[in-house]
């Protein structure tokens, strides 16, 4: 009698679906998740290089903004923070001269909303030299 041999099967593991599946897995994720891009600048500020002995010219308009919000026109105080109360000052102060130019100066601790209001007030009447003033930094020296 004469005995075949019974041919081994081989043992494997079939890999396809599972590639399959990590791709369609990587395809979900790299669609789904949010790549940020967190842009940074580098800014130069300003200082102040010398403090002494100045003075607001004449022909300048100096707008203040407070720490509560409130704004003064070349020292003077208006009545309230409401931007058509600041554009009825600044009015009555430079008129239609708005060629002349404008300081802004804020309060360490007003809020950013304060001096955009002033800027955006000062724009829209059509002051176009507008400076921000500066502090000297102590620490430089």
């Amino acid at each position: 009698m004469k005995l075949r041999k019974r041919s081994r099967q081989e043992d494997y593991i079939n890999v396809v679906p599972f590639i399959d599946i990590l791709l369609v897995l990587l395809i979900f994720f790299m669609v789904s998740s949010r790549f940020t891009h967190n842009a940074e600048l580098k800014l130069d500020l300003p200082s102040a290089e010398e403090t002494a002995g100045q003075q607001r010219q004449p022909d300048t308009v100096e707008l203040a903004v407070h720490e509560d919000g409130s704004y003064s026109i070349n020292d003077q105080s208006i009545a309230d923070n409401k931007p058509e109360t600041l554009r009825k000052g600044l009015h009555e102060v430079a008129g239609d001269r708005t060629d002349i130019p404008l300081i802004l100066s804020a309060d360490a601790k007003a809020t950013h909303q304060a001096v955009v209001t002033a800027m955006d007030v000062a724009g829209q009447l059509g002051f176009s030299k507008l400076s921000i003033t500066t502090r000297r930094d102590e620490d430089a020296e």
